[in-house]
């Protein structure tokens, strides 16, 4: 079976000459996980932590990070960060003004329980949603397995 990290960007690729008119869908995926804001945030939000359980690698120059699977690169832009609360990002092809389509990492804690979760927020094809579900599922287990959670 292919690499987790090689799915998730297989999934993904577009065909730059197709046109992108079809409406995608969001939506939420929680993840309970046994590790704080602050030990969980760095492998969210930098090339190093990122490159852990996300991709083989990831370079970023300002807002803008190259993430690389087997040899293919893909640039996001970062669009949105509040240090251990959330990251927010678009990908190149769906990087305008107006787009609202974006991925994004939110960590919650729970105020009376001071249980941490970790909200993934992305868009899809209607016919992808469940396939990009189990992608990111995948996707987080590796997370989870790499910190230890």
């Amino acid at each position: 079976m292919p690499d987790s990290k090689f799915l998730y960007i297989a999934n993904f690729r577009n065909d730059t000459n197709q046109a992108m008119t079809e409406e995608k869908i969001k939506y939420e995926l929680e993840f309970p996980v046994k590790a704080s804001p602050h030990m969980l945030f760095p492998f969210l939000s930098t090339p190093s932590g990122l490159s852990e359980w996300f991709c083989d690698d990831v370079n970023s120059r300002g807002e803008k990070y190259t993430f690389i699977w087997d040899g293919d690169e893909r640039v996001a832009y970062m669009v949105g960060k509040k240090t251990e609360k959330y990251i927010r990002f678009r990908w190149e092809e769906d990087h305008e003004e107006d787009n609202k389509y974006y991925f994004e990492f939110k960590i919650v804690v729970d105020e009376l329980t001071n249980d941490t979760a970790l909200m993934v927020t992305d868009h899809s094809d209607e016919d992808e949603v469940e396939e990009d579900k189990l992608l990111w599922e995948s996707q987080i287990h590796e997370l989870f397995h790499t910190i230890g959670a």
